[in-house]
């Protein structure tokens, strides 16, 4: 059994202390719109306060995934904690098509059912939001886009300081002009704008942990390519994953047309690996050498 893992990685050193940092401010933004939410009669100042507290959760979620990932590997986990962030990026999209499913039924009633709000609160307490939002956001940035994790903990930020851009707008134009079903409008807009997203999040990490073949992969090339590298007859029973987002798995047998020495096996791997990796960014390779032996010839064998 050959295997090799042989490219470094480079594990992007995640800035725990900035998701420290939004869970704080998230935390308190949640307690003063829930108070203000109360006092003033607003149910758009409550539908964000559940919004950030949906955040809150998925930030803690993320915090800890991030750590997790971290962890070493063990006798019995063998892996370690790889997969951690992945896991927390699909609780946090569910979450957040959730939210949002909460969010237009709630201004769906707000709309047929319009209430007089003091508007005043309602605008402090938007704009509170804003100012510590869009600072959450700047903060974890960086990390979103080279990460599937921190980028479902920065759009749950990016879409609540959207949120309390409504809620603010929403603010202004009841206290001047006595619109009040704008506030539902903008929350409804609001609310599919975040199911877009986190759909698009939720179907790629759903990817990742059902093993299937990622995207920027085709299996029929790597299977020619190393078609291609002599002795080698044919590439069977072919397996690829991710385990996460820095390592891709590649597991098959392979059919030698000659009886080789385990250094010329040595010798094909090295070959191998090399195109895996420079190819197709493949960078863990499991490979069974085989010769003359009686099994299926697929590619695909299910198991």
């Amino acid at each position: 059994m050959g295997h090799s893992h042989s490219h470094s990685h480079n594990h992007k050193d995640l800035k725990g202390r900035n998701l420290f940092i939004t869970i704080l401010l998230n935390i308190l933004i949640t307690l003063a719109q829930v108070v203000g939410g109360i006092l003033s009669g607003s149910l758009a100042l409550l539908s964000d306060a559940l919004h950030n507290f949906s955040d809150v959760l998925s930030l803690i979620i993320s915090y800890v995934a991030n750590l997790l990932a971290k962890k070493k590997a063990s006798l019995n986990k063998t892996f370690g904690y790889k997969r951690a962030e992945i896991i927390a990026a699909f609780v946090n999209s569910s979450t957040l098509i959730i939210v949002s499913i909460i969010l237009v039924k709630e201004a769906i009633e707000r709309f047929v059912n319009p209430v007089e709000i003091e508007s005043n609160l309602v605008i402090w307490l938007s704009l509170l939001g804003i100012i510590a939002n869009g600072f959450s956001v700047l903060l974890i940035k960086k990390d979103a886009k080279a990460n599937m994790n921190m980028k479902s903990a920065y759009l749950h930020l990016f879409t609540d300081m959207m949120a309390s851009v409504a809620v603010l707008i929403g603010g202004l134009l009841m206290k001047f002009y006595a619109l009040y079903w704008v506030d539902p409008v903008l929350t409804i807009l609001i609310a599919l704008y975040l199911v877009y997203m986190g759909y698009d999040l939720l179907k790629s990490s759903t990817r990742v942990l059902m093993l299937f073949t990622p995207n920027t992969i085709e299996v029929e090339q790597i299977v020619s390519a190393i078609t291609e590298i002599r002795p080698v007859k044919n590439v069977h029973h072919v397996h690829i994953w991710q385990l996460n987002e820095d390592e891709v798995h590649l597991e098959a047998h392979i059919d030698f047309d000659e009886d080789i020495t385990l250094s010329e096996f040595d010798r094909i791997l090295e070959k191998i690996e090399e195109e895996a990796y420079h190819k197709f960014g493949i960078n863990h390779l499991n490979i069974q050498p085989e010769f003359g032996k009686c099994d299926s010839k697929k590619v695909i064998v299910q198991d």
